[in-house]
């Protein structure tokens, strides 16, 4: 007779995985959370203060990067990548994250690798002082890998109705502030993989960048949206941008007007070595550099000047480093990188 486990599904070590994760898991929780840890949901009361609470949500997940943490053994850090690609976007309209799920899909399960995640998850929500409510873990035996991996989150955010930042009063004059990224983050991986992957080895030094390439490539993603929800209680931006894949031309003209665009001066930071690195490695020009990675700025704010350095050192008293990148000028929508 057939059984779920000779078809490649282990429902007693699914089990030995809720054990597992169950105390990384509820140590995100505060008395908000209604429900309880295994169950079939768990549910958030909402914050007090607000008049007319408008709840967001946004998904998404960490891409190719966990391929490469596969190989190298380093999944420490994924949860930090899930977590700042899922909450950061809604800090960029203006929302206070507050809960968060997880899904893993796995060829196979295995206790440890599961646990691992779960609990960078789950540590990286604690600092962000976000719930993880829950999540689930798929074996997909047949379809992928024994040993292949895939993860990816939602998140839920508030945000009083009438407050989100959309970028609609965004105006000539305006100046971008750019909130510095000293990695990758979690975009372009693909790419990386092509270019990187394909002359050296995951434990071999990464030019430029004091250590392997597994360390250069799969450091953390910094979790930007508690130091944006404290920013928004300095000043009021025009617009803000989380900027993940595309860059900063794809993204910072998703919050842009119609009649205006963002001029970007490209020499006013400097981008970490490991974009360097990669560049040089794939023969990558400068044009796709900044079209695929973030090359430096994680996060942007449009501001009215007279903002600007009240934003910059709210942002530096969280722990960013931060300067102003650019302006807004007349124009069709677009960013240009000069």
């Amino acid at each position: 007779m057939a059984t779920y486990r000779e078809a490649g599904v282990d429902l007693a070590a699914a089990d030995d995985v809720v054990q597992r994760i169950g105390d990384a898991v509820t140590a995100t929780w505060g008395d908000s959370v209604v429900g309880g840890f295994g169950g079939f949901a768990a549910g958030l009361r909402l914050p007090t203060g607000y008049r007319s609470p408008v709840l967001m949500m946004a998904t998404d997940g960490v891409g190719t990067k966990a391929e490469l943490a596969r190989m190298a053994g380093m999944l420490h850090g994924l949860g930090h990548d899930l977590v700042a690609m899922c909450i950061d976007d809604l800090a960029a309209v203006g929302a206070r994250p507050i809960a968060m799920t997880d899904y893993i899909a796995v060829g196979s399960l295995d206790v440890d690798t599961v646990a691992t995640l779960v609990g960078s998850i789950a540590a990286a929500c604690a600092q962000a002082g976000v719930a993880l409510l829950g999540g689930e873990t798929a074996e997909h035996p047949g379809v992928m890998a024994a040993d292949r991996f895939d993860l990816a989150g939602a998140a839920l955010g508030i945000v009083e109705e009438g407050e989100q930042i959309d970028g609609s009063s965004i105006t000539p004059g305006d100046v971008v502030v750019g909130i510095h990224s000293p990695n990758l983050r979690s975009n372009g991986f693909s790419l990386v993989r092509r270019a990187v992957l394909d002359r050296l080895d995951i434990d071999d030094p990464m030019p430029g960048c004091g250590g392997t390439v597994a360390e250069a490539l799969l450091a953390p993603s910094v979790v930007y949206a508690p130091s944006v929800v404290e920013l928004l209680g300095v000043v009021r931006p025009r617009g803000m941008a989380h900027i993940t894949g595309g860059g900063l031309p794809g993204n910072l003209a998703r919050i842009l007007p119609a009649e205006c665009d963002a001029a970007i001066d490209t020499g006013s930071w400097a981008p970490p070595p490991v974009f360097a690195a990669v560049a040089a490695l794939g023969g990558i020009d400068r044009a796709e550099m900044f079209a695929v990675f973030n090359m430096g700025i994680g996060f942007a704010v449009v501001t009215a000047p007279s903002d600007a350095s009240a934003a910059i050192a709210s942002l530096e008293r969280s722990g960013h480093g931060a300067s102003v990148i650019g302006s807004i000028v007349p124009g069709s929508g677009a960013v240009r990188l000069v």
